[in-house]
């Protein structure tokens, strides 16, 4: 119920805090962009990104998605959650997850990608990623940390930035109904795009009918 404390969040909001009092993390998390929205015929992906983040872990694990499986709020897959390196062989000593191959949890990222979810990559304590997972507004819980307790800080942008040519748009509205950072809207029939809201996930890109959307590197 609005107004009433959630303390899943509450907790893990707790935890990061506490990460970050210490100097032991600088943020949580990091939006990746979906790789189809990049030209790599033009740009070389810094090694933030997807491929090079599967490429560089061992093993790899996929696991069931704890905030889809806590809140239920939609219908977006749940075996979506990459684990990476120690964390992966943990739980899968524990048979909490299972390993998967580079190709097969690249396959993952692809129904991932096809739903409209964010890649979000996960950092704890210590220098290395720990999951890579594909998140959606209603349950992931950074993302309801970033958007309901208005903490930015916490969710850091990707390398890239949408780009648009309004001369292609058609205002169809399907970049809006993707985007879940409010960075674009219809507005009298016309979608709007703020560019100062963009994370870079490039789920717009992806979905935009007449190929007015493009990625950028954030940097130029």
């Amino acid at each position: 119920m609005k107004g009433e404390k959630d303390a899943f969040l509450e907790n893990r909001l707790a935890r990061y805090e506490r990460w970050m009092a210490k100097g032991k993390i600088d943020f949580s998390a990091r939006v990746i962009p979906v790789r189809e929205a990049i030209d790599t015929r033009q740009w070389i992906l810094p090694a933030s990104q997807v491929r090079d983040i599967l490429q560089a872990a061992d093993p790899i694990a996929v696991t069931a998605c704890v905030c889809r499986s806590h809140y239920q709020r939609c219908g977006h897959p749940v075996d979506v959650c990459l684990l990476l390196n120690s964390v992966a062989a943990a739980e899968i000593k524990r048979k909490q997850a299972r390993p998967v191959s580079l190709k097969a949890a690249k396959k993952i990222l692809e129904t991932a990608d096809k739903e409209g979810l964010v890649h979000l990559t996960f950092h704890m304590p210590g220098p290395d990623i720990y999951a890579l997972c594909s998140c959606c507004a209603c349950c992931c819980h950074d993302l309801q940390i970033l958007k309901q307790y208005h903490r930015p800080d916490l969710v850091v942008r990707s390398d890239f930035i949408a780009v648009d040519a309004a001369e292609k748009c058609v205002h169809c509205s399907l970049c809006v109904d993707r985007c879940i950072f409010d960075a674009r809207r219809m507005i009298i029939g016309k979608m709007h795009f703020d560019p100062a809201r963009c994370y870079g996930c490039g789920l717009c890109a992806t979905i935009c009918p007449a190929g007015a959307i493009g990625m950028r590197p954030r940097a130029e």
